[in-house]
């Protein structure tokens, strides 16, 4: 997008902290972007035609087995943040993770770096949820997602900056930063642009969403957090335009496997180099698709596994709790004994026995080092295959 740079005085604080080097005055250039709300675009055929693939291809991810949708949805959308979340260096132990969900949902204290990774579950479950189902994106929905993800940073969660961030460089000043984003006092006003833009339907769905979070990430308007927010603000438009209605493509997973040529592309678009941005957004939507189908054919044959062991084991009757909590089991990669009750609505006597045949059946494994009233379980499988799935490199990016 095109935009200009401004040359300015940094002026350190009288209590600024750092040697001498860090305490002078120096220049700095600060980008500011052009308002895209009434910009139009015109891209190559080829381009146009790559962009269309991928949405026909994310149209047709949103016909699912009715039978897996559930449990599907929730993995892939558990997939997205995940991934956005590495995208920052924020990693966890897939099997440390499970485990600290299932604490948090019994009322338990998890680590910070878990509670990290679950804060950006939490925001994406708001974006594509009550987010995406306002009449008129603005800025309160964009505060709301950014204040769960930040929830434990009281003093920046949910407020847009008032001071100059930077990227790179060092952390006294924005002097020699790879980037500087714009001052404080332009944020506010390219936010409403930005929303005013979202709010249009004059572009293709993928092409808008990919310009959205590229803008948002150039302004970068909270002092942390800007990455998750601005993917999060491209699974809402994918919602609110029709193109992703009920399945999350996972197109974080594609970008934190091509990092570089990700971070490259950000850069590209701030360079007025829009049609290669959208050839990595593209890409990224294809890959995507490619592993979102490849999860739902192995969820499948892992169902079909568990109800064939379920079968050979109690065979409890079809309207058994056994069976309803079995269904469910892909959305809870570790599962307690308040889970099953509250998805199931079964009584605790009916849970209790459901979750005894399963463990027999030898698909739940019991966690060990666990009191009796806390007991917790993992479907057999399920944490392997999640593991194997995402770190498969997706077809068609690759990391440059």
């Amino acid at each position: 997008m095109r935009g200009r740079y401004v040359q300015l005085l940094w002026k350190p604080r009288s209590e600024a902290l750092g040697t001498r080097r860090y305490r002078r005055p120096c220049d700095y250039s600060t980008f500011i972007p052009e308002r895209i709300a009434d910009t139009t675009f015109t891209l190559p055929i080829e381009l146009t035609a790559d962009l269309a693939d991928a949405e026909a291809a994310v149209l047709r991810l949103q016909h699912s087995d009715d039978r897996l949708l559930d449990p599907l949805l929730h993995l892939l959308m558990r997939t997205e943040s995940i991934a956005s979340s590495r995208i920052e260096g924020i990693q966890v132990d897939v099997r440390d993770l499970a485990r600290a969900e299932a604490r948090r949902r019994v009322g338990r204290r998890v680590g910070a770096r878990a509670q990290e990774v679950i804060g950006n579950v939490e925001a994406m479950q708001l974006a594509i949820g009550e987010a995406a189902a306002v009449d008129q994106l603005t800025l309160r929905e964009l505060v709301s997602i950014h204040e769960v993800l930040m929830r434990d940073q009281l003093r920046t969660a949910g407020q847009v900056r008032t001071i100059q961030n930077w990227i790179g460089g060092n952390d006294h000043n924005p002097c020699g930063a790879d980037f500087v984003p714009p001052p404080p006092e332009h944020v506010l006003g390219l936010l409403e642009d930005l929303c005013d833009f979202c709010n249009s339907d004059q572009m293709p769905p993928l092409v808008q969403a990919a310009i959205a979070h590229a803008q948002f990430e150039t302004i970068h308007p909270f002092d942390d957090g800007n990455g998750r927010t601005g993917r999060a603000l491209m699974h809402i438009l994918m919602r609110r335009r029709g193109l992703a209605p009920g399945v999350t493509p996972p197109i974080s997973v594609a970008l934190a496997h091509a990092r570089s040529a990700y971070i490259n592309g950000l850069v590209a678009f701030r360079d007025d180099k829009l049609v290669e941005w959208l050839g990595i957004i593209a890409s990224a939507a294809l890959s995507s698709v490619a592993l979102a189908e490849r999860y739902r054919t192995a969820v499948s044959d892992l169902l079909a596994e568990w109800q064939q062991r379920l079968r050979d084991g109690a065979n409890p009757r079809s309207d058994a709790a056994a069976w309803l909590i079995l269904e469910q089991l892909p959305s809870y990669p570790v599962l307690n004994r308040a889970d099953a009750a509250e998805f199931s609505g079964r009584s605790l006597p009916a849970v209790d026995l459901g979750l005894r045949q399963l463990e027999d059946a030898g698909i739940l494994d019991p966690i060990r080092d666990q009191s009796p009233s806390r007991r917790s379980w993992e479907p057999s499988g399920l944490l392997d295959l999640i593991i194997e799935l995402e770190s498969e490199m997706p077809v068609g990016l690759r990391a440059g």
